[in-house]
């Protein structure tokens, strides 16, 4: 298919089409939805994913435009083309707002959709305003309404780790959409997005009947771009970044697949690229960290801190859908509201015993996670510590440890010791996170053998490193517990070159790297010490 241009940061389907801009066809599941058992839905996808997006097809879809979806798979599906009138709300303007404002901003959401239908007197308060809006579209066009509302928990977010505000927030959006329920005769379709998942008590206390499908796996595609997509809409896009970046077909895949890919939202499910990474990339031509780029949430961080997150406790875990899916308003960990905001995702799942694997989705959200973690190792000293991780990473791929780790123990002598510092814990979190920070390769902490679990694993393109970490013991016992419990065999058939590293911490004294010790490939029984 022909290279287009891309809609980076666009929203509304008429337009893209109108201007022929690459557009991933998702009209299949929009009519699917409409014509399925049910009327009221909710979707959860993490933020620039495309729900907006969504939201705007399904308004052109129901306003019977069939002009704009010529081509696409919704044009052979569709044989009648009802135009119904629609209400849309987006509530992604009504963060960081106070009781008052956030009512306020209903009222002028609700006027300006009153104004779009004629409709000049109204009551005063926003619960009988919608009332009054959806009986008098439906008596005056005799047809049913179609409700959209984009971002529905926009206002909540930013306070959802205040324990005072969020239930003030939380009784005005409720209040908003209880009537939604009690108009149900008048109503032909009823779609919700948000980032988060809110209990059903909370804030759709009369909604009991709607259908939840962010991790039905009909619809595992809905948002973002899948692999066969990408292929399929692709192709020369891919074959332009490789050209930009002197790689193979095949070696960009495999980059934009590290970079990008990794999103399961239900299991099993296709390979879901982030879109707006994908696209950015695209439109650059440079591998970056374009959807971290974009904007860490306060509230993600807020919350982080709150539950004091563990670097080393990020992925790599395993949980049950209630554990996860879970109301955040609820949660009694981060892990729902690291997963519904796209930094976990599911990677596996074992149906005999109902619990699924969740972990980080790519290198973009893992090096964008740790560096937002890096202050809290390297204080003032995290500019220069990005560029000794840069570093770093060169070492490395070149098959040289030793050379990354004698950087990585003379940068150490530079950052200020602090008593609360001293502990291994600490010191054990900052190489978690420095090794996490290393690029573009892929990372693992903890991994999962059949013998246990390895300290950190490093996959390059020529090598697999294997790396044991001890505080005040030995370099042998390290290398002695990679030998013992057979860790090398999970990469028996990788076809790179392994690498076993033991590495020795001083915690009391130096309160650095006191010696290492490297086995394998260009580097064998190096002693530092």
């Amino acid at each position: 298919m022909a290279l287009k241009l891309y809609p980076i940061g666009m929203q509304t389907f008429s337009e893209i089409r109108e201007k022929d801009m690459l557009y991933v066809d998702k009209t299949e599941y929009v009519y699917r939805m409409s014509h399925g058992s049910g009327k009221f839905f909710f979707l959860s996808r993490p933020r620039r994913f495309g729900k907006s997006l969504l939201v705007s097809t399904m308004k052109s879809y129901f306003e019977g435009c069939k002009e704009l979806f010529k081509g696409l798979a919704i044009e052979r599906l569709e044989t009648e083309w009802i135009k119904y009138p629609v209400l849309h709300f987006s509530m992604a303007g009504g963060k960081h707002m106070d009781k008052e404002s956030l009512e306020d901003f209903l009222g002028h959401r609700l006027l300006d959709e009153e104004l779009r239908f004629c409709i000049i007197e109204h009551p005063t308060n926003a619960n009988d305003r919608l009332i009054n809006l959806i009986r008098t579209i439906y008596n005056k066009t005799g047809k049913p309404v179609v409700v959209l509302i984009d971002e529905y928990d926009a206002p909540l977010l930013d306070v959802v780790h205040e324990d005072d505000h969020l239930p003030v927030l939380r009784n005005v959006m409720r209040n908003f959409f209880s009537p939604l329920k009690d108009c149900d005769q008048y109503l032909r379709f009823v779609f919700l997005t948000g980032i988060t998942k809110f209990s059903q008590v909370s804030i759709f206390s009369e909604l009991n009947n709607i259908i939840n499908i962010s991790m039905d796996p009909r619809y595992d595609g809905i948002c973002g771009i899948t692999k066969d997509e990408l292929i399929t809409y692709m192709s020369e896009d891919v074959d332009s970044l490789a050209q930009r970046l002197q790689f193979t077909h095949e070696q960009t895949l495999q980059r934009l697949t590290l970079q990008y890919d990794g999103y399961h939202f239900t299991w099993p499910s296709a390979d879901v690229f982030n879109p707006f990474s994908l696209l950015n990339c695209f439109d650059s031509g440079r591998l970056g960290s374009y959807w971290f780029e974009s904007g860490t949430p306060t509230y993600l961080i807020e919350m982080m801190r709150k539950f004091n997150l563990k670097p080393s406790n990020i992925g790599g875990m395993r949980a049950d859908s209630a554990s996860f899916d879970a109301p955040t308003e609820r949660m009694a960990s981060i892990v729902p509201l690291l997963y519904q905001s796209g930094y976990l995702t599911i990677k596996d799942y074992d149906e005999d015993i109902d619990l699924y694997t969740l972990d980080i989705p790519n290198n973009e959200i893992r090096v964008g996670l740790y560096s937002s973690l890096l202050p809290n190792f390297l204080g003032e000293e995290v500019v220069e510590g990005r560029v000794v991780i840069a570093n770093m990473s060169r070492c490395i791929n070149n098959g040289d440890m030793d050379g990354a780790l004698e950087l990585l123990r003379t940068f150490l002598e530079t950052v200020p010791y602090c008593d609360n510092t001293a502990y291994e814990g600490h010191y054990q979190q900052m190489m978690y996170v420095v090794f996490s920070l290393l690029t573009p390769y892929r990372i693992t902490v903890e991994q999962r053998t059949s013998r246990g679990r390895t300290d950190m694993t490093l996959e390059t393109e020529r090598y697999v490193y294997i790396m044991e970490l001890k505080f005040g013991k030995s370099t042998d016992e390290a290398l002695a517990q990679i030998e013992d419990r057979k860790y090398a065999k999970a990469f028996a058939l990788s076809g790179k070159d392994v690498i076993k590293v033991g590495i020795n911490f001083d915690v009391d004294k130096e309160h650095n790297i006191v010696d290492w010790k490297v086995l394998g490939a260009q580097t064998n029984n190096y002693n530092n010490g």
